[in-house]
């Protein structure tokens, strides 16, 4: 909590047990084909721009994954940490698993809308078995002093950042990429679904 504070960013190693870990990646590989290709803009406004964004997502469902409460609950548990230590009053969140084919990358965005603005944690968790240095894919944060950080989608590595406030983008991917990826979210949390 520390410091997201001081920061705006936090990247947490192993955030996932090897149970949760292999739940998740076979749920992954067993939803593939339904994925669709993600776009930009919320609601009636998403539209398909591959010039800049190229990866497909699978809108997560708790009452529909239930295979998967496992990570529901630990994304409870991380709402109860954000509310009791920074009183965030966080009372939703949205989550997605997103695959990023080779060449696939998200130029310099926020995760927030115009007409929307209750996304308030972004909390991704990686799921890259055997990622190496050149398989590309980072995550570069971009930093208040006009610097930036790559961070490295390494397996069971989560980070978590300011939503509204920490501009980041995806690298070309050099081999396919697979996150869970989400929002901790001030209500209304329903306004999230298929959209991205």
């Amino acid at each position: 909590m520390d410091e997201l504070s001081l920061n705006n960013y936090v990247v947490i190693d192993n955030f996932l047990d090897n149970h949760k870990l292999d739940a998740i990646q076979s749920f992954f590989k067993s939803h593939l084909d339904e994925f669709s290709k993600a776009g930009i803009g919320a609601l009636g406004d998403n539209i398909i721009r591959n010039d800049i964004r190229g990866d497909y997502t699978y809108w997560l469902d708790r009452q529909r994954d239930v295979v998967l409460n496992e990570i529901w609950s630990l994304i409870d548990e991380t709402i109860y940490i954000y509310n009791r230590y920074c009183f965030l009053g966080l009372s939703g969140y949205e989550f997605h698993l997103a695959h990023y084919p080779k060449g696939g990358h998200y130029d310099r965005h926020l995760d927030q809308f115009n007409n929307r603005n209750n996304r308030t944690i972004s909390m991704i968790i990686y799921l890259n078995k055997n990622w190496q240095k050149g398989d590309g894919g980072e995550l570069e944060i971009f930093l208040e002093d006009n610097s930036s950080i790559l961070v490295e989608p390494i397996e069971a590595r989560c980070v978590m950042f300011k939503s509204a406030v920490v501009p980041h983008a995806v690298l070309a991917s050099n081999k396919q990429r697979f996150s869970l990826t989400g929002w901790l979210l001030q209500q209304p949390s329903a306004l999230g679904k298929f959209i991205n």
